[in-house]
């Protein structure tokens, strides 16, 4: 009898294709490429260790994040799941060298490690070193021989924050095989309920609104956050923006705004290598300025108009000090978080490219959040908003309830899976 392949298997023999050939052009952008050699080498002998560990008998829970923004949606969940399950040990998988590299050594997680390539072997050796009795893959990731393994073996799988919409290719024509493979996922925990609904429409029905796990976070990062003396000093003064994660365009409009009006700045720029930093300082030449390296404890900041923040790990403490937040990557990529500053109860000002993110098209809804195209927009909305400072806290308090109203995810998830 001849046998002729199916279009799945087709579909399947292609997918299982391109990881090989991502491979090989990984090994060859690695020649040139700082994060395509640590994308590579981090992959080397991942399954080697993983087996000298000692994962039998251990009450192994496994959350995987691609990169830095989904760890810290899965980094509430993971401290939930610590606080609720002592025992357990917590394996953290990266898909990218930009989560990796900078979490590689998160305390909460008892092992960290780069997510072995998504091949048939991989994901059938890989979940037989680790023996996770629950399985979370945070957002967007979804790996198809991993998901396959996992539902062969009877592990829960469990998608976190999840969020879906028509352009995805899982709901095109040439997405149906792929779709058949998200139904073994054991469920979806979707930010709204348009993604539930998009999921039952493919005949995907396993899924439940429970939010985003950011607002735990954002959340608790308030309560923990410590004052910072400097800057409680620089916030008796008025009108005072706080700019978190500019690049080059919401920096030269920045500049212009603060020249033409005196406000006073906080900004604390995506990156902060040397080079940039003297960039920014070429960009706002002409205001006092100090660096945040440069202040000392009797350092006096009532005639500076501009602190330059030129180190990282700060940011979400330095909204609480401004009366609006600005925060950028709306004109390149797309914007950063801007959770931290809403929790404040801060007004939020951001560039165009915002419509992938939920939260800001919410706050926009609220009247909480004001979205720019260009300086002339940017200097009316900051000039309205501390033209009536009632009106500006009115705004900010709707940022901050929107926050407030939108945590507990952790809990629902942690129910759901644990004692419901």
């Amino acid at each position: 009898m001849p046998y002729f392949i199916t279009d799945r298997e087709l579909m399947r023999l292609l997918y299982n294709l391109f990881i090989l050939l991502y491979w090989v052009a990984a090994h060859c952008a690695s020649v040139k490429s700082r994060k395509a050699r640590l994308w590579v080498n981090g992959r080397k002998n991942i399954l080697r260790q993983l087996s000298l560990q000692s994962f039998s008998n251990e009450n192994v829970i496994w959350v995987h994040c691609a990169s830095l923004g989904e760890f810290e949606q899965g980094r509430p969940l993971i401290e939930y799941l610590k606080q609720k399950q002592s025992s357990c040990k917590i394996l953290l998988t990266f898909f990218s060298p930009s989560g990796f590299e900078i979490q590689k050594n998160y305390p909460q997680a008892d092992y960290i490690c780069y997510l072995p390539n998504d091949t048939p072997s991989n994901a059938r050796r890989f979940i037989e070193i680790v023996q996770p009795k629950y399985i979370f893959f945070i957002k967007y990731d979804f790996w198809y021989n991993y998901i396959r393994e996992a539902y062969r073996q009877h592990i829960p799988f469990y998608s976190v924050s999840c969020i879906f919409s028509h352009e995805q290719f899982y709901f095109a024509w040439h997405g149906a095989w792929f779709r058949k493979q998200l139904r073994q996922i054991s469920c979806f925990f979707t930010q709204d309920q348009f993604s539930v609904e998009l999921l039952r429409q493919y005949r995907i029905p396993q899924a439940v609104v429970f939010g985003d796990t950011r607002f735990d976070r954002v959340a608790k990062l308030v309560s923990d956050a410590k004052p910072i003396a400097v800057f409680a000093d620089m916030k008796r003064q008025e009108n005072m923006i706080v700019a978190g994660s500019t690049w080059t365009n919401d920096e030269k409009l920045l500049a212009r705004l603060i020249k033409e009006h005196s406000f006073r700045l906080i900004l604390a720029p995506h990156e902060v290598h040397e080079a940039h930093i003297e960039e920014i300082e070429r960009c706002f030449e002409g205001c006092s300025m100090i660096r945040y390296s440069q202040l000392c404890p009797n350092t006096s900041v009532e005639n500076i108009q501009l602190i330059i923040i030129d180190t990282i790990g700060i940011l979400n403490s330095l909204y609480r000090y401004g009366d609006i937040a600005y925060v950028g990557g709306g004109f390149g990529k797309g914007i950063h978080n801007i959770l931290e500053a809403a929790t404040y109860g801060k007004p939020i000002v951001f560039g165009t490219n915002y419509k992938k993110f939920k939260e800001a098209k919410d706050l926009i809804g609220l009247s909480a959040a004001f979205s720019v195209a260009n300086y002339v927009e940017l200097d009316l909305v900051i000039t309205q908003l501390f033209a009536d400072k009632d009106n500006l806290q009115s705004i900010g308090m709707r940022a901050k309830q929107y926050v407030s109203q939108h945590t507990g995810a952790c809990e629902q998830i942690y129910n759901f899976v644990f004692i419901s």
